[in-house]
């Protein structure tokens, strides 16, 4: 019940099971009080898409989650891909030891095909998998009862995958001018 005098702004809405219910805006974002927020950077937007009106405006609490799951689920994938082209360069498949290393591997027909069923797998994996997260983006908890979910871990997390996410860029970006794969870099 309302107190005498209040009034709560509320809006209709569906649960998970389809039934209607009220529900109230979320709170306001304050985006400095975010997870990844590190000195001296501050708050990291360098291409401004928390600020512009393509993907989200200013204090949207929905389009800013959107934005930092893919900013983590790029994190953990460059985080991945960049010891990956590491292994890669050392251990080769059963059936793949001739197929090159790191993008090269696109350039032959295995390779390609390879390529392509990892591309539908995952891509089958996440179709398969996804649901709304409720909770804080990218999170799974702490399942292992760690006691890990805290706030200087998830920004551990999103700076580690932002230097990834540079690593793969500048990785890739090598291999593409001298054709050699990140370890044929350092002469290994």
């Amino acid at each position: 019940a309302l107190a005498a005098g209040s009034a709560a702004v509320m809006y209709l809405t569906k649960d998970d099971e389809g039934r209607f219910r009220f529900d109230v805006p979320a709170k306001p974002l304050v985006m400095e009080e975010q997870p990844g927020v590190t000195a001296p950077l501050g708050f990291f937007d360098p291409l401004g898409f928390s600020k512009g009106g393509l993907m989200t405006f200013p204090g949207d609490p929905t389009g800013f989650r959107h934005l930092r799951e893919a900013e983590i689920k790029h994190g953990r994938v460059a985080m991945m891909g960049s010891i990956g082209s590491v292994f890669a360069h050392y251990v080769k498949f059963p059936g793949f030891e001739a197929v090159p290393t790191g993008i090269a591997a696109l350039d032959s027909d295995l390779g390609a095909k390879g390529f392509s069923v990892l591309f539908l797998t995952v891509g089958l994996l996440e179709a398969s998998n996804w649901k709304p997260n409720k909770g804080a983006p990218g999170s799974y908890g702490d399942p292992f009862k760690f006691g890990q979910f805290t706030m200087e871990m998830r920004t551990r997390e999103l700076n580690n995958g932002r230097m990834a996410m540079f690593a793969m860029i500048g990785q890739l970006a090598a291999e593409n001018v001298t054709g050699l794969d990140p370890v044929q870099q350092f002469g290994l």
